[in-house]
C-alpha cells in the first residue's frame, strides 16, 4: 500500500477526487436502488428492483472505479481498511462522501416525488423502501433475523469485493502511469452479489447491506426508520470487518514474507527501516576495502580482518504490520 504522501504525488488521484467519485457513485447506487422499487409498477417495470440495484452498482464501479476503487458502501470501506487496502484517513473521507452522496440521491428522489400529484405523502412513499424489522417487515421478521442476515450478507459481499478486485489488480498503473479501473469481471461479480442479497433481504425488511443507502431512506421516511437505523449500521459494518480480517489473515499466512500474496509493507517505511542497515553495510565495506588495500601494499593479510558479511534485512514484525495496515 502506498504511503499517505504518495497519494498526493502527480499521476495519482488526489483524495478529494477519490472522495468525490465515491459520493457520485453512491448517489447513483442510491438513486436506482431506492427509485426502482419506489416507482415500481408490474406492467411498466419488468426489471426486478433488486436486479436494478445490482446493475446500478456495476455501472457505478465501471464509471468511477478508476478513481476510488468503486466502494460506494461504508461497510465495504471498513472491510478494506481492516484488510489493509485503504488507509484510515482515506477511509474516513470515503465514509463521509458515501453518506453525503446517498443523501443527495434520496433528495433527488424526493424532488421527483413532489412533482407527482398522485403521491401526496412523500414520507409514506419512502416508508415502502426504508429498512426495518418487526411490524415494518413484510414477513414480520424479528430484529435478530434482520441483524443476522445483514451480518452474513455484508460479509459475503465484502469477500466477493476483495476477491474480485484482487484478481483485477485495480491498484496497478498502465503504461502512461495512470491508475487502471476495474475490469468488467469485478463490477459484474459485485453487482450480481448485491442483486442476490437485495432479493434475499427484500421480504425480511428491505435490507440494504449498505449503511449509506439505509441512512438515505431513513432520513426521508417516518420516524420508525430512524429509530432502527443503528442496526443497519452496526450489522453490515461488523460483517464486513469480519470478512476483511479473514481475508487479511489468509494473505498473511498463505505466503512467506516478501513473496507475492504476503501482506505488503509500506515502501517508504521499509526504505526507512533499511537505511541504517545499508549505512552500516557501506561503512563496513569501506573499512574492509581500506584494510585490503593496506594488506596488498604490505604484501600480507592484516590480522583480525575478515570479509564483511552481507547485511541482514531488517527483521519484520508481522503482528505490528498486521495492525498498522502496512503492505510490501
Amino acid at each position: 500500500m502506498t504511503s499517505t504522501v504518495s497519494a498526493f504525488r502527480p499521476g495519482n488521484s488526489r483524495l478529494l477526487t477519490r472522495a468525490a467519485a465515491e459520493a457520485l457513485g453512491t448517489l447513483l447506487v442510491v438513486l436506482i436502488a431506492l427509485g426502482a422499487p419506489l416507482f415500481a409498477l408490474p406492467q411498466s417495470n419488468p426489471l426486478p428492483a433488486p436486479l436494478a440495484g445490482g446493475l446500478a452498482v456495476t455501472a457505478a464501479m465501471l464509471a468511477f472505479g478508476a478513481f476510488s476503487g468503486g466502494q460506494f458502501n461504508p461497510a465495504i470501506t471498513l472491510g478494506n481498511m481492516v484488510a489493509g487496502r485503504t488507509r484510515f484517513a482515506e477511509g474516513l473521507a470515503y465514509l463521509a462522501a458515501q453518506v453525503i452522496g446517498g443523501i443527495l440521491g434520496a433528495f433527488l428522489l424526493l424532488a421527483v416525488i413532489r412533482t407527482i400529484p398522485s403521491i401526496s405523502d412523500s414520507r409514506a412513499a419512502f416508508d415502502t423502501v426504508a429498512s426495518g424489522f418487526g411490524e415494518h417487515s413484510v414477513i414480520q421478521a424479528h430484529m435478530a433475523s434482520a441483524l443476522l442476515l445483514e451480518v452474513v450478507g455484508a460479509a459475503v459481499l465484502m469477500a466477493v469485493y476483495l476477491g474480485a478486485m484482487s484478481k483485477d489488480e485495480t491498484g496497478s498503473k498502465d503504461e502512461a502511469g495512470e491508475r487502471k479501473g476495474p475490469a468488467l469481471a469485478a463490477p459484474l461479480a459485485v453487482g450480481l452479489t448485491v442483486a442476490v442479497l437485495l432479493q434475499l433481504g427484500q421480504a425480511v425488511g428491505n435490507l440494504a447491506f449498505n449503511p449509506a443507502r439505509a441512512t438515505a431512506a431513513a432520513l426521508f421516511s417516518s420516524g420508525w426508520a430512524a429509530g432502527g437505523l443503528w442496526l443497519f449500521w452496526v450489522a453490515p459494518l461488523f460483517g464486513a470487518a469480519i470478512a476483511g480480517l479473514v481475508f487479511r489473515g489468509f494473505a498473511l499466512f498463505s505466503a512467506p514474507a516478501g513473496a507475492a500474496g504476503a501482506p505488503d509493507v509500506d515502501a517508504a517505511a521499509a526504505a526507512e527501516g533499511m537505511d541504517s542497515d545499508a549505512g552500516a553495510a557501506s561503512d563496513t565495506a569501506a573499512s574492509d576495502k581500506s584494510a585490503s588495500d593496506k594488506s596488498a601494499s604490505d604484501g600480507g593479510a592484516v590480522p583480525g580482518t575478515a570479509a564483511a558479511a552481507p547485511a541482514a534485512p531488517a527483521e519484520r514484525d508481522e503482528a505490528r504490520d498486521f495492525f498498522d495496515g502496512k503492505r510490501d
